[in-house]
């Protein structure tokens, strides 16, 4: 993978029509995140987002285990790939979580989930972290057959970065171990600069993997900040309002793309295989899928602060 020491700006040599075709290509394989979705945020997803695409369920802590599959089942039905998050962490023991899994399989044909540790101060049961959890063989055994792993190119609040890449690298090696297809899915990140250091580590350590690039959809400044406090994402108000272009005219509104259209320049064609959009949807379900579909069907323009913009599709 070469990057290169310097990101193209809004005069790269990239000419327009290329660099919006290579960015309308790159948000046809995004995923978004999603948080408790009814029915009708599934019809809503089905409207907006291609055939298969990856919707990801956040782990929402003491949540009914009817309302996780009930969530699943609805976004299977709406023709999307249902990705649910597996807090190792909130388990009061292997048990729980085969069950879990089970029913996942079962009843929404899920086979595929995002494994984290979980928030919580202190683990429910005998499961103390997602690699312990993976190392169970469980996934497998319930019919699991891809595996997220998170990455943090921002930096994690309660570990230091000798720490993350250690604990990714002895992750990866344990999913691989079990025989299970292996992905990355990034915290979201606001500097497009840390993103490709990020990936340029990754690539030397030798995991040449798909990696899922989280980014903040598009909501209020304000919004985006208190997320990125919450989840010890390295930003600030100041920071952020740098960032040319981040910060858009009217009602402080901010989008990633300048992010991705950063991110879209520096990749090569190869690279660019490999990696692809992960929205966390900030400023509701809805309006950032439908984000989503103005970037992937476009058309987009190009602008003078190094972004893009997007005319949402209507639901």
């Amino acid at each position: 993978m070469n990057l290169g020491s310097n990101l193209p700006t809004s005069d790269a040599a990239t000419p327009a029509s290329g660099a919006a075709t290579r960015i309308a290509d790159f948000m046809q394989r995004a995923s978004i995140e999603a948080t408790r979705p009814t029915q009708a945020d599934a019809e809503a997803l089905r409207e907006a987002l291609p055939k298969g695409a990856k919707v990801f369920l956040s782990a929402v802590p003491k949540r009914p285990l009817d309302e996780v599959i009930a969530s699943a089942r609805a976004i299977r039905a709406a023709g999307l790939t249902p990705v649910p998050h597996i807090a190792a962490r909130s388990f009061p023991d292997i048990s729980a979580a085969s069950e879990l899994l089970a029913r996942l399989h079962g009843e929404a044909d899920v086979r595929a989930v995002l494994v984290i540790g979980g928030d919580l101060p202190s683990p429910c049961g005998e499961i103390m972290s997602a690699q312990q959890l993976i190392e169970t063989g469980v996934l497998g055994r319930r019919g699991i057959e891809r595996v997220g792993i998170a990455g943090y190119p921002d930096g994690h609040p309660r570990m230091s970065d000798e720490e993350l890449e250690s604990t990714l690298v002895t992750k990866v090696a344990a999913a691989q171990s079990a025989g299970l297809d292996v992905h990355i899915v990034t915290q979201f990140c606001f500097e497009p600069r840390v993103i490709l250091r990020w990936l340029e580590w990754l690539r030397r350590r030798g995991l040449h993997l798909p990696v899922d690039i989280g980014l903040a959809g598009p909501t209020s400044l304000m919004t985006w900040l208190n997320y990125a406090r919450r989840c010890g994402v390295r930003a600030s108000a100041e920071a952020l309002a740098r960032r040319s272009g981040l910060v858009k005219h009217m009602f402080n509104a901010v989008a990633p793309d300048p992010i991705i259209r950063a991110l879209v320049e520096a990749l090569s064609a190869d690279d660019m295989d490999e990696i692809s959009p992960h929205l966390f949807s900030f400023g509701g379900l809805g309006a950032t899928a439908r984000w989503i579909a103005g970037a992937a069907r476009g058309p987009i323009t190009l602008d003078r602060d190094g972004g893009f913009i997007v005319t949402p599709h209507a639901e």
